[in-house]
């Protein structure tokens, strides 16, 4: 599966289970990690739990296994990593503490500088 495709499922399987604020970043061109992050809020830690599960569910069904889930302890911030894509499903008090998106979103314009 393109890193496009499984974007667009793991965005398709927040958004079926209500994630909140639903964020795709592109950040390939100037981390070899991944290719996308997509960030969503859950309103609780079973919300969390639920959207992590079913992206965990929906990516093995199309036959993309997981690298690794950590942070199901607390749920409070849950990584899934997918290989091209990275999922960050968080509580809205770690979002905004931590602040993904920005961190992310303010990167130079020649960001092959930073490689």
């Amino acid at each position: 599966m393109s890193a496009d495709a499984l974007r667009d499922q793991v965005l398709e399987s927040l958004d079926e289970r209500k994630g909140r604020d639903i964020v795709a970043l592109e950040v390939g061109k100037v981390t070899d990690i991944t290719d996308y992050m997509v960030i969503a809020s859950g309103t609780s830690n079973r919300h969390v739990k639920a959207l992590v599960d079913q992206v965990v569910e929906d990516a093995k069904a199309s036959g993309t296994l997981p690298m690794g889930v950590e942070g199901r302890e607390t749920n409070e911030w849950v990584l899934v990593d997918l290989g091209d894509v990275l999922v960050h499903v968080m509580q809205e008090k770690s979002r905004r503490f931590y602040d993904l998106e920005r961190l992310w979103s303010e990167l130079p314009a020649d960001s092959e500088s930073l490689l």
